[in-house]
């Protein structure tokens, strides 16, 4: 028997991933665009939705990956003034990854409660302290007004994955993967 190489199971996975990662993006450079206040030190974005989704169905690694691409590319096609702020990029794999390891290790038993755990703990991580250390040498202490605005971001986030959970269409889809 020949041991697989790759780290998508299944080429359904594989589209379905690049789906998560496309909307990632676009919901980025819409954010980006149209709900920037500041100079970008406040977005009002969701564009961690589907990176979460991608750590809950798929686990850490993909999560991670997701992560990793949606940031760069979502940079690449939006006009920014300043290099690619790396620091920013290892909050989104935390998102990611965070996500997959708690859905995957901590609460594997697929809910409400895996939700709300694993999407809290992402943002936490990823957006309310990885992402504001790497946005620090721009705003200064100003970067900790996001923090409460990706507690309401989370909760909202959190909410439409757990909508999106109890639909039967949906459950049944992510059994055939």
């Amino acid at each position: 028997m020949k041991k697989k190489s790759s780290i998508f199971p299944s080429v359904k996975v594989v589209v379905l991933a690049a789906m998560l990662a496309a909307m990632s993006v676009v919901i980025g450079i819409f954010c980006k665009s149209f709900l920037n206040f500041g100079n970008g030190l406040l977005r009002i974005t969701f564009e961690n939705l589907p990176i979460i989704m991608s750590g809950i169905l798929f686990g850490p690694v993909i999560g991670g990956v997701i992560g990793l691409i949606t940031d760069l590319v979502s940079y690449f096609l939006t006009a920014q003034g300043y290099p690619p702020n790396f620091i920013v990029t290892i909050g989104a794999v935390t998102v990611g990854v965070v996500s997959g390891l708690v859905s995957h290790y901590a609460v594997k038993k697929r809910g409400t409660l895996q939700v709300i755990l694993s999407a809290s703990f992402a943002h936490l991580l990823g957006s309310m302290i990885i992402k504001p250390i790497g946005l620090f040498q721009f705003y200064g202490y100003l970067v900790l007004i996001r923090i409460p605005l990706y507690v309401v971001i989370a909760a909202l986030e959190i909410f439409l994955i757990c909508q999106l959970f109890r639909r039967k269409s949906f459950c049944s889809f992510i059994e055939r993967l």
